[in-house]
């Protein structure tokens, strides 16, 4: 049986869903994550090293683990919050706990782009720490922190691909099921395609925005 275009088009409402709700779930955790990474680091406003050290290792070990594995090895954790370990609610919250830790890291990545005279002029005008980071370094770092948070949710399409392996739904899971265990290479090519235009929609997006917010 051949797949037909409702398929098709539940497949891709199912990978937005995925990759929406995970990347706004990933960004509350990721965000927070990564500032306090900056700020405790040698050196920074509120250097703290023994939290560094820890919030560090534990980020590390998260990025260490392929996706494919993280998928398989936190079963019993998606059973406990969805109820269930199969279908898009469920292949949520792997793609959560892969893309936490990463979007922690561009958002450090981010923050350490920023000229080293912001910091002193905040410091300098006796800005505190929290205003530091929200009226300073973010604002500074906002172009940085939309190319970084772009390049997060294309690897989100990919892992919600992956997700498909274990009956996660979406596209990745219409292009198992079908491109590759019934042998239908049609599907297989329109899946493809689809992830194509999506990331390069996304990237494109994610560029304009960028350039606009940093000629403003």
């Amino acid at each position: 049986m051949l797949v037909n275009s409702e398929q098709i088009i539940e497949a891709l409402i199912q990978t937005i869903q995925m990759v929406g709700f995970s990347f706004i779930f990933s960004i509350i955790i990721g965000l927070p994550l990564g500032i306090l990474l900056f700020v405790t680091r040698k050196g920074q406003i509120i250097e703290n090293l023994p939290v560094f050290t820890v919030l560090n290792a534990v980020i590390n070990v998260f990025r260490s683990v392929p996706f494919i594995i993280l998928l398989v090895a936190i079963i019993p954790v998606t059973r406990l919050i969805v109820g269930t370990s199969i279908g898009t609610s469920a292949a949520i919250v792997p793609l959560v706990f892969y893309a936490g830790p990463y979007i922690a890291r561009l958002v450090e990545s981010s923050l350490l782009e920023v000229d080293k005279g912001v910091l002193e002029a905040a410091d300098a005008m006796g800005a505190t720490p929290f205003q530091t980071i929200f009226r300073f370094l973010l604002p500074e770092a906002l172009s940085s922190l939309i190319v970084n948070f772009t390049i997060a949710t294309i690897g989100l399409i990919g892992a919600s691909a992956m997700a498909g392996t274990v009956g996660g739904g979406g596209i990745g899971d219409l292009a198992i099921t079908f491109g590759y265990q019934r042998f239908d290479t049609t599907t297989m090519l329109i899946t493809v395609a689809i992830l194509i235009v999506l990331v390069q929609g996304l990237q494109s997006f994610g560029n304009i925005l960028s350039k606009k917010i940093r000629r403003g």
